[in-house]
């Protein structure tokens, strides 16, 4: 049956989280539901396609008052009060939610306004769809004023994820951490969705009649944020281990994620170059591939701003081999947008990755700390003829197609928020009148922590 069904997310731009969010709304709109976004930011120029194409009604409200920092600090309280403030604005100011009579609300990345949203729109069930837990996320916990700082926050998603009817994580690598690190939720047990790609329009694993990108150049690609947590630095140090012959007529493109707003990639970017400098790897930087397209042959780092969907896609099918570097990463969409496009994946044994990779046959498994075994992979892909790497493509092809496509994905979501119809919601009601306190407890210590500094 049908249901009308809307999703929250804090900001719709290029990640992981925000493909996840499209790939749901977009199955779960193909299994015949009416689906609405709404959301805090959405920039036409720096977002995916079915966000801004038509395909989905995307819905940008509560963007007028905070920003999404304050100095550059306080991003999660700025994210928080905006998620609140767009809450607000769709059901006091202007009843547009009302209006919309959902059956079903999907929240995911920032749990604090599920309390607030089923205060004021108590009919619909509430999903919540845990990426990872936030306070896992925070970096540089060993500072005591920054810890103190952290201390509502980390409250606060506790009890929020709580409140919700349902809660699921990308994975069982997630799972298991959502379990320790919530205490207070043990009888919460959150079910497993898997992120998806869209494989109808995968084609034939590494189709010969598609010109390479570079010609003559056998690529190494990463693609992923610029963000230090994704350790794309470990990709430019294999590359660098490997020898001037070893990397001749070879080139690593680094590609991803770029938010000219976000100072820490601005900043990470500048620290690959610096690296690279440091390395002696001859780089360059370009916003497209239409001009990295015309750079010179001996550039052996090709850093590649914020590419659409067409290109990472062309990018993925000339590549010999995916290096993702991220530790511990709870999913990771990359790997199986690289496996469905026939290229295999070098990838870190913890977290996800150990859920789609399978080692030895899709690609590689590899301990983070030791660089050598990552470099001793790009070697043997280097080195592999077209027909090994042709059989170990389309086995990767073949495990996406059959265990990780939209339609298995949304199949699942829609079961999971039907059968929240037949539990028992958990309450708010003895702990709501603790959501102000705990604002004033936040503001308190963010300004205790402002002047302390």
């Amino acid at each position: 049956m049908p249901h009308k069904i809307v999703f929250f997310h804090p900001d719709l731009g290029i990640g992981g989280a925000e493909r996840l969010v499209i790939d749901a709304a977009v199955g779960l709109q193909n299994r015949g539901h009416k689906v609405i976004i709404f959301t805090s930011h959405c920039d036409p120029t720096h977002c995916f396609d079915e966000a801004r194409d038509g395909t989905l009604d995307v819905r940008v409200r509560g963007n007028s008052l905070i920003p999404p920092s304050l100095l550059g600090r306080f991003s999660i309280l700025c994210a928080i009060l905006r998620q609140l403030h767009l809450i607000l604005h769709i059901t006091l100011l202007t009843s547009e939610l009302v209006a919309l009579k959902p059956k079903y609300y999907i929240i995911d990345q920032l749990s604090a306004g599920i309390p607030l949203l089923r205060l004021l729109s108590p009919s619909p069930r509430v999903l919540f769809y845990c990426h990872f837990p936030d306070l896992l996320l925070v970096q540089n916990r060993k500072n005591p004023l920054k810890k103190l700082y952290r201390l509502p926050f980390d409250w606060l998603e506790s009890w929020t994820t709580g409140c919700a009817d349902t809660i699921v994580v990308n994975s069982k690598f997630t799972a298991s951490v959502f379990a320790k690190v919530f205490p207070a939720l043990r009888d919460r047990r959150p079910g497993v969705v898997y992120p998806c790609v869209d494989v109808s329009s995968a084609k034939d694993v590494k189709a010969n009649d598609e010109p390479p990108l570079w010609k003559g150049t056998k690529i190494l690609l990463s693609i992923n944020r610029f963000e230090r947590k994704k350790d794309v630095a470990l990709a430019v140090r294999t590359y660098a281990a490997l020898s001037a012959t070893e990397r001749k007529a070879t080139r690593l493109v680094v590609a991803g994620g770029y938010d000219p707003r976000n100072a820490e990639n601005a900043s990470y970017h500048s620290s690959l170059c610096a690296l690279a400098d440091e390395l002696e790897l001859k780089h360059s930087t370009v916003k497209n591939v239409v001009s990295g397209l015309g750079i010179p042959n001996d550039i052996e780092v090709l850093f590649l701003l914020s590419v659409p969907n067409s290109i990472k896609e062309a990018l993925l099918r000339s590549a010999r081999l995916l290096v993702y570097t991220p530790r511990n990463e709870h999913f990771g969409i990359v790997p199986l947008e690289a496996m469905l496009a026939g290229t295999p994946v070098l990838a870190a044994n913890e977290g996800g990755p150990t859920e789609t990779v399978v080692d030895g046959q899709t690609g590689w498994l590899r301990d983070v700390g030791k660089t050598e075994e990552w470099s001793e992979v790009m070697r043997k892909v280097l080195m592999a003829d077209e027909t090994t790497l042709r059989e170990m493509g389309e086995k990767g092809r073949k495990r996406v197609v059959e265990s990780f496509s939209k339609e298995n994905m949304a199949k699942v979501l829609e079961e999971k928020l039907e059968a929240m119809d037949e539990g028992a919601r958990p309450s708010i009601g003895g702990a709501a009148f603790l959501f102000p306190i705990a604002a004033g407890i936040i503001l308190s210590m963010i300004l205790w922590w402002w002047l302390s500094r």
